[in-house]
């Protein structure tokens, strides 16, 4: 790509970056990647692994419904047009491994944020689109990587929380990192009175701290977003310091104290997640999260089907 991704970047959006929420413009909402008739192409091609369809609770309620189901082989006209009708959420995962194209943006966004951010540097980039129900919502939730939503067509309300108490329990971060099941924190609506509230229009990404919860409702229309994720030295060894803690109090008894991620204590603590996250046991578990236990009805748009639970 030759044109530049963002729009009017100041010196506060990069001193911002990584410690406070950043809220910037980008030119994505006309490109002809995120257009309708493109998209349904690509999951006309897309791997029928790296598709996630969640169906979600709705918008303005206080449920917290999320279940993953099968998309069979319906065309990509049709998942959308199932998607309009519904309350789901697609994810085309890893879109940068698929198509050179995305792959291509991935570059020139993170080459821009290097160039932008002094000291900045990332690797394990991951680019997702997202195509959500007029009245989807994503539960509160957080995330372990950097990360950052980038609205293309739709408008959504973004709530995003401080990452510690009470919004965010020490120990049910370390779970997840060495569990998986991100969407499994503890919500309480009290939460609500420490929350920032972003209402995305097309043409704005946000990023946030690292681990700040947030939860995501659609305002009444289909919705075209795409998330990009990324990993540097600090995000990563924080990872590694907070599986090895959630070893310590849940397998070995052990209160954690610390979350340093320098010195010989991180060192000894790298190696203990190291050899946990490599054991059966853990990776059994992490595969027990994801249970698929719906399907797509052919016949009616919107509709799911139940089927057996199955464990992938």
């Amino acid at each position: 790509m030759s044109e530049r991704v963002f729009e009017n970047w100041t010196a506060s959006d990069s001193a911002a970056w990584g410690k406070a929420p950043v809220l910037a413009r980008h030119t994505l909402a006309t490109s002809d990647l995120f257009q309708l008739d493109r998209l349904a192409d690509l999951i006309d091609a897309y791997p029928r692994d790296l598709c996630d369809i969640v169906h979600t609770s709705r918008a303005g309620t206080l449920a917290a419904v999320w279940r993953e189901g099968e998309i069979g082989d319906l065309a990509g006209r049709e998942m959308i047009e199932w998607i309009q009708a519904g309350q789901m959420w697609l994810n085309l995962r890893r879109v940068q491994d698929v198509d050179r194209r995305y792959a291509a943006l991935l570059n020139c966004i993170f080459s821009e944020l290097e160039q932008n951010i002094p000291g900045f540097g990332s690797f394990n980039r991951s680019m997702g689109i997202l195509i959500s129900s007029p009245l989807a919502k994503v539960p509160f939730h957080c995330d372990l990587p950097g990360q950052s939503l980038w609205q293309i067509s739709g408008r959504k309300r973004f709530k995003l929380y401080p990452a510690g108490e009470p919004c965010l329990r020490q120990a049910e971060l370390e779970r997840i990192a060495l569990y998986g099941g991100e969407v499994r924190l503890t919500y309480d609506p009290g939460f609500d009175a420490y929350a920032r509230v972003i209402d995305l229009e097309p043409g704005q990404m946000v990023h946030w701290p690292l681990h700040a919860p947030h939860s995501i409702e659609n305002l009444g229309v289909l919705n075209v977003s795409m998330t990009i994720e990324h990993w540097t030295r600090h995000i990563r060894r924080m990872q590694m310091v907070t599986t090895a803690n959630a070893v310590l109090r849940n397998h070995l008894g052990v209160t954690p104290r610390s979350t340093g991620t320098e010195g010989a204590a991180f060192m000894a603590k790298a190696a203990l997640q190291a050899g946990w996250r490599r054991s059966p046991w853990v990776k059994a578990k992490r595969r027990s999260q994801k249970v698929v236990d719906f399907r797509l009805d052919p016949t009616t748009p919107g509709k799911i089907v139940d089927i057996p639970r199955v464990t992938r």
